[in-house]
Parts: C-alpha cells; structure tokens; sequence
C-alpha cells in the first residue's frame, strides 16, 4: 500500500525509487510502463546489479504470452539462461502473494 504518494517528472527517476526501496515487485496487467518496470527489476536481478527480491506477475492468464515467449524464443535463442526464469512467478490470488514474499523473507532470516 502507499503511505506517502510521491509524484515524478521523469520516468527513470520514478524507477530508481522504485527498485531503491520496494522489498517486492507485484506486478499486476497493464501496458508498455509495465513492462518498462517488469523489464527493469528483472534485468537488475539477473545482471546481480541489485540483490534479488520477489518478483510477482498478478493472473497468470494475462501474462502467459511473455512467459512462452520467455520460456521459448528468448530461452532458445540463448539470450537469457534457464535460472534466469526462475526470477518471475505468477500467482491468480492475493494469498499467494503474500506466501511467496513470506517465504522468500523467511529464508533470508
């Protein structure tokens, strides 16, 4: 939830914040910003640019394109490797958000 709304000219200084302080991404449908932000904290992720956290794509229905595409075309032609995958999860209900961010926290204990 947001306790203090911040406002940002610019979109790359709304994504420095972004990574900066967020302890998970959930990341629900939506467009090309989307995107931009789903593409961000999974290329810092995989390049160890930033510690890894919880990265949650919200309804799996929405998002299985990308994911065959993921999983097919960029994993075949060997532009990201098969751990890389496991970066992204996918999850239909808020329940199982909030399992998987426990249970990555919980680990790091």
């Amino acid at each position: 939830y947001i306790n203090h709304l911040i406002n940002f000219h610019y979109f790359f200084c709304r994504k420095v914040c972004f990574v900066k302080y967020a302890k998970a991404f959930v990341i629900f449908p939506g467009g090309y910003g989307t995107l931009d932000e789903l593409s961000e904290s999974i290329t810092l992720i995989q390049t160890q640019r930033m510690e890894p956290f919880p990265v949650v794509l919200y309804g799996t229905e929405y998002w299985q394109g990308l994911l065959d595409w993921f999983n097919g075309k960029v994993l075949h032609e060997h532009c990201i490797d098969p751990p890389d995958l496991g970066i992204i999860q996918t999850v239909n209900t808020p329940e199982e958000v909030i399992k998987i961010i426990k249970k990555f926290y919980l680990k790091k204990k």
